[in-house]
């Protein structure tokens, strides 16, 4: 086992600054980043999904950015073996790596693994789509909360896809989903740093607040529109996208629309800081402090 290599998670909600604060980072140890936000990885939610813009990409080298279609076949399997494999070989030239974004569960994938799923039959995807698509989302809600209530408690009860995903898995093997989300840890060769960054909990949905409306004056909704044949695809039901929808379908106005995708961050933002509590070694960093005795924080680990 490598134990000299690390490997440095840099997390927090939506909106605090990971990308900027990370970027600094690598440039003080001279590295590369990872990117395990699962929305980055497609290349066509250019502005929706905050991106590192083409001047960072050019500061620090990134990888898992922009390198999928939303017309792809891509989960977290397959990202935890492709990312992996990477970091293994860019260890070979690096003592340091730094991981960053807030999907938890990828990061979560490279850093402890995640346990295999079984192969889920085509007819028993079909039937779940039928029976969601007659019955809507309560049904999906239903069937978990009797099946696994454990998961019932913790998943975003809104999100149609995970929800559809876990049934597939309990409906195929049988068991909980949750039992397969405490699989045991696998063995990886570096060691761990998780830097956590937060700040007051009004500054934050200030800051989101404005990075809505800066994403709005980029063209978010022109992005969307040309998008908006794909709806159905799982990558579209993604905050900023999926509002937009809805006011393109006259379901909400367009000021519902931006109102329902600040709403909606805010709260997504609200479950990555419950999820990052389950970090219980990591080192806060106070996004108010000053940047460079933060980085000194950091670099002293």
């Amino acid at each position: 086992m490598m134990t000299n290599k690390k490997l440095i998670y840099i997390t927090g909600p939506t909106g605090i600054g990971k990308t900027e604060f990370s970027i600094k980072i690598a440039k003080k140890l001279k590295t590369e980043i990872i990117s395990c936000d699962s929305r980055q990885f497609f290349k066509e939610l250019k502005i929706g999904t905050s991106p590192p813009s083409k001047k960072q990409l050019e500061t620090v080298k990134h990888h898992f950015i922009h390198h999928k279609s939303i017309h792809d076949d891509y989960n977290v399997g397959k990202f935890e073996k492709d990312a992996v494999n990477l970091i293994e070989s860019l260890f070979l030239n690096y003592d340091n790596l730094i991981l960053v974004g807030g999907s938890g569960l990828y990061a979560n994938s490279i850093m402890y693994g995640i346990d295999k799923f079984p192969s889920i039959p085509l007819a028993l995807k079909n039937m779940i789509k039928k029976k969601y698509k007659e019955n809507g989302i309560e049904y999906l809600q239903e069937r978990i909360k009797n099946l696994d209530p454990e998961y019932y408690g913790k998943v975003d009860k809104n999100n149609s896809h995970r929800l559809i995903r876990a049934l597939e898995v309990i409906e195929t093997s049988g068991k909980s989903f949750t039992s397969y989300r405490k699989a045991n840890k696998k063995e990886r060769i570096f060691s761990k740093e998780i830097i956590i960054l937060n700040c007051d909990r009004e500054i934050l949905y200030s800051k989101i607040n404005k990075r809505v409306d800066i994403m709005i004056k980029n063209g978010l909704e022109d992005e969307v529109y040309g998008l908006k044949e794909f709806k159905n695809l799982n990558t579209l039901n993604t905050v900023g996208y999926k509002e937009f929808i809805n006011y393109f379908e006259s379901k909400i106005s367009y000021k519902e629309a931006i109102d329902k995708i600040k709403q909606n961050t805010r709260n997504y933002a609200k479950r990555q800081i419950t999820w990052n509590k389950k970090y219980s070694d990591a080192k806060k960093i106070d996004m108010s402090e000053n940047v460079t005795a933060n980085i000194n924080k950091i670099l002293q680990i």
